[in-house]
């Protein structure tokens, strides 16, 4: 529970003005029963002028007699109904005039102490240049043979808060780039292995089996013309017995033979009368 302001004042005038009890008085204002006793008995707190916790918005008078019929019940904080103050839009951090001396040793306090700051956060925090801090850094500020490093939260220039998150956010940048640049190395350390492993293999001899040939694929073979038998084959293809000579036949004779009438065989029948024919049955 967030206890009232000016919890001594508030509880003077709880006593004096309502009936509530100690233990009621002691739980709000986050005092000892005993105490809040002693400021009844004017033993403790004297002279304190009582502050009404109604004024600011702290009780109301409904929350005040629910308490005062019922002493077993507690008082309870009243919601602010106050708006809330609008955040802060973008810009350039304010500093005021009293505190603008001492930047330059803020900003050599942080390159001391936390180098892996960048300069846009060390402009953020302390709300100056890049000029400004490249000028520290190289010591040709116009202060530089009078500066003395200074935390920033220490002359409240900046929050502990804000110092802490600025720092967190930087250590992870370079808790990823560090990480980033060594898988690069290890990527390359690894070609160079490969390409050393490359070099140093014998050539393959000529005569050599592959070991990827079972997973090559098989040339298909052409379709095969089929084998013709020579009884197959025109008559005009199988070889013919030589022409007797001219005027001489086959027999020797010397006698050219009679012209073949057509229609007829070798025997001198006619292919009708061999047609007409019986045939075996």
């Amino acid at each position: 529970m967030v206890a009232p302001l000016m919890p001594k004042a508030t509880s003077v005038w709880l006593i004096e003005n309502t009936a509530l009890t100690f233990d009621q008085i002691a739980d709000f204002c986050e005092l000892h029963a005993l105490e809040v006793q002693a400021i009844a008995d004017e033993e403790v707190a004297v002279g304190i002028v009582g502050i009404d916790p109604m004024s600011n918005g702290q009780l109301t008078k409904e929350e005040i007699q629910r308490c005062e019929q019922d002493s077993a019940t507690r008082l309870e904080m009243a919601v602010a109904k106050t708006p809330r103050p609008s955040p802060k839009t973008k810009g350039p951090r304010y500093t005021p005039i009293a505190k603008r001396q001492e930047r330059p040793d803020a900003i050599a306090w942080l390159l001391r102490h936390y180098p892996e700051l960048s300069d846009a956060q060390i402009s953020r925090i302390v709300g100056t240049t890049k000029t400004t801090i490249n000028a520290v850094r190289d010591r040709t500020h116009w202060k530089g043979a009078n500066i003395a490093p200074v935390d920033p939260v220490d002359i409240g220039i900046c929050s502990y808060e804000e110092l802490l998150t600025e720092v967190q956010l930087a250590r992870k940048k370079k808790a990823r780039a560090e990480a980033r640049s060594a898988k690069e190395a290890a990527k390359h350390d690894r070609e160079a292995a490969k390409a050393e492993a490359l070099a140093a293999a014998p050539l393959e001899p000529a005569g050599a089996v592959n070991p990827y040939q079972e997973h090559l694929p098989m040339a298909r073979p052409g379709p095969q013309l089929p084998i013709v038998p020579e009884t197959h084959l025109p008559d005009i293809v199988k070889e013919q017995p030589a022409a007797p000579p001219s005027g001489e036949d086959s027999t020797g004779t010397g006698e050219a033979p009679a012209p073949q009438q057509p229609g007829a065989g070798a025997d001198g029948e006619n292919d009708q009368d061999r047609d007409q024919e019986p045939r075996p049955a």
